[in-house]
């Protein structure tokens, strides 16, 4: 029988959320979808229910294909696995912990790495079990603080996740590829746009790590890539570093007076107007050494400063940062932080020597600063390079401060942005810079979680060797908001057939009896033939709501039954293209079944 939307549990709304930023969360949202029980929470209605167990149905679909096997673990889980693996303190605030009647510890799992491996573990012993790929489909919670855009950034959300055992690293790298296959045959059979970019592995640890982005303009990630073929995210992409330039004859570091100069641009300006340059090029951004100071707040609790040294046309990007001083957490200094540490001359500071010379530092060249606070380089900021900069001194810096000689660091980082025109790092071009949304991602772990928790084999002569693993993630709610986000128009969603709630909407778009016999009987006979229907047999409701409804509900393929019935017609409406053509109603089953 065709789903009767008289009786479907479903409210449209005519009227965007309140809280609602992006297409896809107004949409969901307005076509009863789903429904917002917290920042982050939603609850899952019919149609939200479809259209999910549709994506759901591919990703199994291509995951058995693989040779998968589907498990299901509990979303609560104790805390003595995470804790071995390290990963109960690394997440921070990141995550949900709670405590039962007897006092132990508990969380909501953000991931299943740990108790994947356990299971393995407790049941596994021997090469001749390997490989092995399983995998579930289930939700994940992580304490997001600023939850935002329904689906696409939630405190609850599910996954597909599935992990891979061997023994071998070459096992290893088949397995990897077997997932990233079948990654792109779910993604081009969802209809999704998608680029593979090289990844940070972040606390997931692995030697290789990539993630399908989806191109969005309101995608969370920046990425980058080139037309020879590169493509990276902007966390996991590799400055080119430029050659050391010989520095013996450079003129002596000269500090000279700058009031009023906190910043760059005043800065440049003063530099051009009071100590022109000899070759008659005028000073720029570039010319300047910026040092931004931060704050990382550790696992323990500890807050400790760090300075980092970047070309002053470029800002700090706080993603980079983040990835880089992982797990810590990450924010700029505070006045606090500059009222304790008085070395600190704000919109004055310069780099500090580690060898002992022009700025200071230790005379034995200990490596560390003479204030003791971190001093970090971006990579671009070679030996041989000269610098106007600050002086540590109010209202004074330097010229001609040559790196390598007058200051080194105590690492280099990679924290500057990232911008288009600069060179990948695998010789393939200038990169272009884009926004995406991530859809899945692959890692190779490696042998960490085994190593952690103890998992071996024994191998064909008999030893104990660790089992390296791959972790496989796809985001099945995100995925359907991406699409979502991907396929609509200013009157609502328009489903691909792949994942669309019903394959087709009938609507009886009259009172008339004999429309709505007509239109039941369409329903009927197209439900026979295997299809899905939707049928609008709302006796006292408008044409123009119904018709309403069915834009903003967004099922591809739409039969309209109205006053042309008496003479034996029908409409069809293809919601994708917006076109309508009127056919006789005895050959709409014919047309909507017959092979494409």
């Amino acid at each position: 029988m065709p789903t009767r939307l008289s009786q479907l549990f479903v409210r449209t709304l005519r009227e965007d959320p309140a809280d609602a930023e992006v297409t896809s969360h107004r949409l969901l949202v307005r076509g009863g979808y789903i429904r917002r029980q917290a920042p982050g929470v939603f609850a899952w209605l019919p149609l939200g229910l479809k259209v999910r167990r549709k994506i759901e149905a591919i990703i199994r679909q291509e995951m058995e294909g693989i040779g998968a096997q589907e498990v299901h673990f509990p979303a609560l889980l104790p805390r003595e696995p995470y804790e071995t693996s390290g990963r109960w303190t690394k997440y921070g605030d990141g995550i949900f912990r709670l405590k039962d009647r007897k006092g132990a510890d508990y969380l909501l799992a953000p991931t299943h790495e740990e108790v994947f491996t356990m299971l393995v573990k407790d049941l596994y012993g021997s090469y001749k079990d390997l490989p092995l790929s399983i995998y579930q489909i289930q939700d994940k919670y992580r304490d997001e603080a600023r939850p935002r855009a329904g689906l696409l950034r939630g405190r609850e959300f599910t996954m597909k996740d599935a992990y891979s055992f061997d023994y071998t690293d070459a096992g290893l790298e088949q397995s990897y590829q077997n997932q990233r296959d079948a990654y792109e045959r779910i993604f081009q059979r969802l209809g999704l746009e998608y680029v593979i970019v090289n990844a940070d592995s972040g606390l997931m640890g692995g030697a290789r790590s990539e993630e399908f982005l989806h191109p969005t303009p309101i995608g969370e990630d920046t990425f980058v890539r080139t037309d020879g073929g590169y493509a990276a995210n902007v966390e996991a992409f590799r400055t080119v570093v430029p050659e050391s330039i010989p520095f013996e004859s450079a003129a002596d570091a000269t500090v000279f007076d700058s009031p009023e100069t906190p910043t760059i641009a005043t800065l440049v300006a003063l530099a051009n107007d009071r100590h022109p340059r000899d070759d008659g090029r005028e000073w720029t951004a570039a010319d300047t050494l910026k040092n931004v100071v931060l704050a990382l707040t550790h696992v323990d609790g500890t807050r400790e400063i760090v300075v980092i040294g970047l070309p002053g046309d470029r800002d700090v990007d706080l993603k980079r940062v983040e990835v880089a001083f992982a797990p810590a957490d990450v924010e700029a200094a505070t006045g606090d932080d500059f009222m304790n540490n008085p070395l600190l001359v704000k919109g004055y500071i310069g780099p500090w020597s580690t060898t002992g010379a022009v700025l200071g530092g230790d005379a034995d060249g200990a490596p560390t600063s003479a204030t003791g606070i971190r001093y970090y380089l971006d990579p671009r900021v070679v030996d041989g390079t000269e610098w106007i900069t600050g002086a540590n001194q109010h209202e004074k810096h330097v010229f001609g401060l040559v790196a390598g000689r007058d200051f080194v660091a105590d690492d280099f980082i990679e924290a500057a942005e990232v911008r288009a025109g600069d060179l990948a790092p695998d010789g393939s071009g200038e990169i272009e810079v884009a926004r995406g949304m991530e859809i899945g991602h692959v890692f190779q772990l490696g042998r960490f979680f085994a190593d952690a928790l103890g998992l071996k084999v024994l191998d064909e002569n008999g030893k104990l060797v660790t089992v390296t693993m791959g972790s496989y993630g796809i985001g099945v709610t995100r995925i359907m908001a991406v699409i979502a986000e991907a396929n609509n128009d200013d009157r609502g969603l328009i489903w691909p057939e792949a994942v669309s709630p019903f394959d087709v909407h009938v609507i009886a778009a009259t009172k008339e009896p004999l429309t709505h016999e007509i239109a039941e009987r369409i329903a009927t006979d197209l439900e026979a033939t295997g299809r899905d229907v939707l049928l609008d047999d709302r006796p006292k409701v408008s044409p123009g709501v119904k018709f309403g409804d069915a834009e903003l509900l967004g099922v591809h393929t739409i039969v309209i039954v109205g006053r042309g019935a008496v003479d034996g017609n029908a409409e069809l409406w293809d919601r994708s293209t917006g076109e309508r053509q009127t056919v006789p109603v005895d050959s709409v089953v014919d047309m909507l079944t017959a092979p494409r």
